[in-house]
């Protein structure tokens, strides 16, 4: 029997953090999740870059052109979507869900989704470091 499976220790690795600056005080803990999660995995300072986007619908076009550039070996989308009165939340949770999926198939370079979708800001507290632990950390 054979088993493919990832590495735990990374040295070496260039890793894209792609943020969504709306609800910022949310991805900003979820982006220190995610450093803190990398290097303790071997992956060195030097070879983390993250770059910002205005909102989550952003991700996908970023995500995508980092992919692309044969730079990285994996891109980690992070942010905050959190529902209110509107249809909004929706649109944007399919559309960026669909199109983080669409790059990591077209590209064939591993995507982590790590955009949390919550009904309160609450809960998006609680993933981004407190009851629910940090989502970032585990992306």
């Amino acid at each position: 029997m054979k088993y493919l499976e990832g590495k735990v220790v990374n040295e070496g690795m260039k890793v894209a953090i792609v943020g969504a600056r709306f609800n910022e005080f949310i991805t900003s803990k979820l982006i220190g999740g995610a450093i803190d999660a990398l290097v303790r995995h071997g992956v060195a300072e030097e070879d983390i870059t993250v770059a910002w986007v205005p909102g989550a619908f952003e991700i996908p076009v970023v995500v995508q052109k980092l992919a692309e550039s044969g730079t990285y070996d994996a891109v980690i989308a992070l942010g905050a979507v959190i529902r209110g009165a509107t249809s909004h939340y929706d649109v944007v949770v399919n559309e960026v869900s669909k199109g983080i999926a669409q790059v990591a198939l077209k590209t064939g370079v591993p995507i982590m989704n790590g955009v949390l979708t919550t009904d309160t800001i609450e809960q998006a507290i609680e993933r981004a470091g407190t009851k629910a632990g940090n989502k970032g950390f585990e992306c």
